[in-house]
């Protein structure tokens, strides 16, 4: 029994000193009194520890509290960054619908511009074999697409339609290194012929030395290919060539579309109808 006294005789006293208070209230709380030398120092004992752990419990309290806060706060902030990826990914759609309408408006504009039938298709595919540079569209033989028609856009020539089946056709572009096209200068109305080359500028071939022809000139079709109609945009010369020797001059066409960024097209009819559904050339035969 000693040795337990002993043991927890610093908790014993604390425990004496924290009960006397409030047996002294007990038994006199209701008279009411002044406090004598001993209940002062109790009082003076105590109220360190009283403060500590009022200080502990307001801690914990604060604590707690605060943690609970703070995941409401992290639960709210999760909330809102999900919407916010919701409002940027419809932003996102809602401007990629904007844009394909105003391309689509575009298209239909030129369309009631242009004379003639013009079948409207969308890019679905583009041929990874260097061999022939085409894109595939989703109109084919069941929509009136036939091979040797030509496909544009607003802003100019595309290809040529090569292989159709039911539902979908592949169209040769304009930068195959085997398409030709019969072009003329807009300004001077000089001949010539535009050869792809497989990447980067149009060639510009057969076009006599002598004729009037300077860099920045629009070059559009002349019509004589038998695949595109005249007056289709091809694009601008940007560089030429001439030598003092030879009949010809040489230069480089920056070609007005830009054909790595397509999705949507105009399927035209060939200028010659009879020879539409015919087999076609790799190419547009080019003028000699």
């Amino acid at each position: 029994m000693l040795s337990l006294l002993k043991r927890y005789r610093t908790l014993l006293t604390v425990g004496l000193l924290l009960l006397y208070p409030f047996g002294a209230f007990l038994t006199t709380g209701r008279r009411g009194r002044d406090p004598n030398f001993v209940d002062r120092v109790v009082i003076g004992l105590t109220a360190p520890l009283q403060r500590g752990l009022i200080a502990v419990i307001d801690g914990a309290k604060s604590a707690v509290f605060g943690y609970i806060d703070l995941r409401e706060v992290r639960q709210e902030n999760e909330q809102m960054r999900a919407e916010n990826l919701q409002l940027r990914s419809a932003v996102q759609v809602l401007g990629e619908t904007r844009a394909e309408n105003e391309r689509l408006r575009g298209l239909l504009a030129y369309a009631e511009a242009v004379p003639g039938p013009e079948i409207a298709a969308r890019v679905i595919g583009v041929n990874p074999v260097a061999k022939l540079l085409s894109v595939r569209i989703n109109r084919g033989e069941s929509d009136g697409v036939y091979r040797g028609m030509s496909v544009v856009t607003p802003d100019g020539i595309v290809g040529q339609v090569v292989r159709t089946t039911g539902g979908w056709a592949d169209v040769a572009l304009v930068t195959d290194a085997q398409s030709r096209v019969g072009v003329r200068v807009q300004r001077s109305r000089a001949r010539g012929t535009a050869a792809g080359q497989g990447k980067g500028p149009l060639r510009l071939e057969n076009t006599l030395r002598t004729e009037d022809i300077q860099e920045g000139d629009a070059i559009i079709t002349s019509g004589t290919d038998g695949v595109y109609p005249p007056g289709l945009v091809v694009g601008k010369v940007t560089h030429l060539e001439k030598t003092e020797h030879g009949m010809f001059l040489g230069g480089n066409i920056e070609p007005a579309v830009d054909t790595t960024r397509l999705e949507e097209v105009l399927v035209r009819g060939s200028p010659f109808g009879a020879l539409v559904q015919g087999p076609a050339a790799g190419g547009a035969g080019g003028e000699r």
